[in-house]
């Protein structure tokens, strides 16, 4: 099998699907790697290491594309990647394709296979959406403090606080992954944090080991707007595997807020849980709507890309191996873990939570793999 790397072009996303190391790993599985030349450079990779490891590298991304059986890749295909995706190819990647109809329209046309790193599960988790919802919750706490300074558009308030000076409040909506790396850091800067979620059993577990200045409350419409008028700096953190975010904050809601605040919606690539979230680049992140500032970037993890490359290959390497092993065909039939990330087989839609998103039919992955 030839495996391709092309260099990301979403904008401003400087992470690489792979490693020298991880190429090293597959040239010495007996796999074909194709790297594009400068796909490595915005993690600090050189093109000379992946040769050392024995790859092969490609000018442009049409040889890419036009030549690997199996693509490896960090973001979703952008419009120019998706007219060159082929019948019958394996992409990998992070596609979220619940909150993109013309994305899912585009690459069910193109018959290639899709499978996404943000519906693997394994062992009850979903490994490949781990490290990079751990990079993105740190970070939102980051740039929500940042953006809380005045010349920003914020209300000028210091997370931390001062001594006789009372701390910023900070709501974190979700409590998984996103969620508690975001209560975590706002917790150690000295803001009081208020994490909410639905699931019993998970607030039971973040009330043992948050330290105190970290409450977890069930979570509910009433419980979101008492929280509202003092909250600084909210940040959405939920997910529904494969499915459009839940919107839990609407835009009248944003009146309760003070002027100035920020929200930060990690949540944006699955549609975002605040209804007037719209996706946003690191080059333009932030917007106001009714004075609060909005900070959706779609890809995070992507202004640290070192970081976040080794943090994101060490997780996807191994099952990119079996699938490279496998093909798509059997990784379907025979692997479950690589099953569950089948988003669309041979152009058809496998993933209930994107068929439900746009009121599409959805076929079962091994049946429609079955086929082929």
């Amino acid at each position: 099998m030839i495996l391709g790397v092309p260099k990301e072009i979403k904008t401003s996303e400087h992470r690489v699907a792979l490693t020298p190391a991880g190429a090293r790993a597959f040239t010495s599985a007996g796999q074909r790697v194709l790297v594009e030349a400068g796909a490595g450079l915005g993690s600090g990779f050189e093109d000379e290491a992946y040769r050392k490891a024995g790859a092969s590298l490609a000018a442009g991304a049409s040889e890419i594309w036009g030549s690997a059986d199996m693509i490896l890749k960090v973001k979703e295909p952008q419009p120019a990647e998706c007219r060159l995706a082929r019948r019958g190819q394996a992409i990998f990647t992070y596609f979220h394709f619940a909150a993109d109809r013309g994305l899912t329209e585009a690459l069910l046309a193109s018959g290639a296979h899709c499978f996404a790193y943000e519906t693997l599960v394994s062992r009850g988790s979903l490994p490949l959406l781990t490290p990079m919802s751990e990079v993105a919750g740190r970070m939102s706490v980051q740039e929500g403090a940042k953006y809380l300074e005045k010349h920003h558009g914020g209300r000028g308030v210091l997370l931390g606080g001062v001594p006789g000076v009372e701390p910023a409040h900070v709501l974190v909506l979700g409590g998984g992954t996103v969620g508690t790396n975001a209560a975590w850091i706002a917790a150690g800067m000295g803001a009081r944090v208020a994490i909410l979620d639905i699931n019993l059993d998970r607030l039971r577990y973040l009330s043992d080991v948050m330290p105190a200045n970290v409450s977890t409350v069930y979570s509910s419409r009433e419980a979101i707007l008492e929280r509202l008028p003092e909250t600084d700096l909210l940040i959405g953190g939920v997910l529904v595997t494969g499915a459009r975010a839940p919107r839990l904050v609407r835009k009248d809601d944003l009146k309760l807020m003070p002027k100035g605040a920020v929200i930060v919606d990690v949540a944006v690539d699955q549609g975002g849980c605040v209804e007037t979230c719209r996706a946003t680049t690191h080059d333009n992140p932030t917007f106001v709507v009714d004075g609060v500032v909005h900070y959706c970037v779609a890809n995070m993890p992507g202004a640290v890309a070192r970081t976040s490359t080794y943090a994101l290959t060490n997780a996807t390497l191994p099952f990119a191996l079996r699938l490279a092993e496998l093909g798509p065909k059997r990784a379907v039939l025979e692997d479950d873990e690589l099953a569950s990330a089948a988003n669309i087989v041979a152009g058809q839609l496998t993933h209930p939570g994107v068929a439900e998103a746009f009121e599409l039919p959805c076929r079962e992955a091994r049946t429609v793999a079955a086929a082929i």
